[in-house]
């Protein structure tokens, strides 16, 4: 057997056993309940255990799992904080932290990607990895440009190497259709949470971002938009090629330590240039940054946010679709009526549904209670008032939803924001949301 069989073999028993390591604490939780261990504590003893093993195994995989992985880890502000707690700082790490790949494997994709002289092309290469997510690792080294210097050096600059894993598209493959049988293990964790659409659509993405030349084209597009911006920086990508991408450096607070220990000044101003960066890429790149896990942004010491991946990005080239903002503002002026009729035009309201429009302006308000005023500061606990109001099977709101559609051409969108409000949780972010989505929203005109 050889070494990425053996490997695949290994990948698939963990994933395959976290099911069965499940099925096995609900036995023992119904040992317990005879034993007259309160159910409550045996709920939350299983749910803790069972978050446990399942963010372990992911952290150890490369691949769609740890994809999966870090997407979870966005939404760990909606987990109960009984929950939560005592993993977050195991999900900060997942997301920006993986297994390395050894060096000799590094060589060898180097020499297939950029040639055998590829040595020639750096003054200087780091084998020790300085980042690891699902499909690549990053490595710093210092990149030979053309011409030299009036005393005879030659001219460099500070790169980083993403490296794409070998056989990552295969391990991808594998792993998306183990983690499809988690739902039950997921719905441990957090009830009410559908993993089926979270995968298909991850599985969609994932496509396009092994192909690093894609993600080279994306990434001189978000350049160009933000050249010169005082708020967001894009490093210029300096080579690329199918496996390899090679972009200028960036130095900077990694939003993961911001969420950690960041002073209150610092995680505003982090969560409002997020909201800027995601609301305005439509429209100024005609792209939507589709991953906001905090491993992919850094607050920079000139107080800029440094964005450093552009693997997922959905193509918007006409901007945001401008129903989203009229919708959103006909909503805030509580005009049940015009939100019905958007709505069903959307395809969010079935034509053979009947639903009462101001039932459906109540269930719509809270979620844009964070543009309702001038400021809003985004809280764990927010975040999580809001995911038992919609996955509670016994309220209203939960009851209504079975009745909506999210139609495929915003599924991406929908995730892209969900996991955005995700990290402003984390990052417990005062800002005036309102006041960016009048500036880059089309057709967002909220009542004064």
């Amino acid at each position: 057997m050889t070494e990425i069989p053996r490997r695949a073999v290994s990948r698939t028993a963990k994933l395959a056993a976290l099911p069965l390591g499940f099925a096995g604490r609900t036995v023992l939780g119904m040992g317990k309940r005879v034993t007259g261990l309160a159910s409550d504590v045996i709920s939350a003893e299983i749910q803790q255990r069972t978050a446990e093993q399942l963010f372990s195994v992911l952290g150890q995989l490369k691949g769609g799992a740890m994809k999966f992985g870090q997407a979870l880890s966005v939404f760990e502000a909606a987990l109960p904080e009984e929950i939560a707690a005592p993993y977050r700082q195991a999900l900060t790490r997942l997301q920006e932290a993986a297994p390395p790949l050894p060096a000799a494997s590094v060589h060898k994709v180097l020499a297939e990607q950029l040639g055998p002289d590829w040595r020639d092309r750096f003054i200087e290469f780091d084998d020790i990895p300085v980042a690891a997510a699902s499909i690549g690792q990053v490595h710093r080294a210092r990149w030979r440009e053309p011409g030299y210097d009036a005393a005879g050096a030659p001219h460099t600059r500070d790169v980083a190497i993403k490296i794409q894993y070998p056989g990552a598209g295969d391990a991808l493959l594998a792993d998306f259709k183990q983690l499809s049988r988690l739902g039950g293990m997921l719905r441990a964790v957090q009830p009410g949470l559908d993993v089926k659409p979270l995968l298909a659509e991850l599985r969609e993405r994932i496509t396009e971002e092994l192909d690093y030349e894609l993600e080279a084209e994306s990434q001189r597009a978000f350049a160009t938009a933000y050249a010169d911006d005082p708020e967001i920086y894009v490093p210029a990508v300096v080579a690329a090629s199918p496996r390899v991408l090679v972009t200028g450096w960036v130095d900077g607070t990694p939003l993961s330590q911001i969420i950690r220990d960041g002073s209150e000044q610092d995680r505003n101003e982090a969560g409002r240039l997020m909201a800027t960066l995601h609301l305005s890429a439509p429209m100024r790149a005609g792209l939507l940054h589709a991953d906001p896990h905090p491993g992919n942004f850094r607050l920079l010491p000139d107080g800029r946010l440094g964005v450093v991946d552009f693997g997922a990005v959905a193509r918007l080239p006409e901007g945001t679709p401008e129903p989203i903002g009229r919708i959103a503002g006909l909503a805030l002026r509580g005009d049940a009526a015009e939100v019905m009729t958007g709505l069903r035009d959307e395809g969010f309201v079935s034509t053979n549904e009947t639903i009462d429009g101001q039932a459906l302006l109540d269930f719509l308000q809270p979620m844009l209670e964070p543009i309702a005023a001038e400021e809003f500061r985004f809280t764990r606990a927010w975040l999580r008032a809001e995911a038992t109001r919609l996955a509670n099977p016994r309220s209203p709101a939960y009851q209504l939803s079975r009745h909506l559609n999210l139609p495929p051409s915003y599924l991406l969108i929908h995730r892209v924001t969900l996991g955005s409000i995700g990290v402003l949780c984390q990052l417990e972010a005062k800002a005036p949301y309102r006041g960016i989505l009048e500036r880059w929203l089309p057709g967002f005109a909220p009542v004064r």
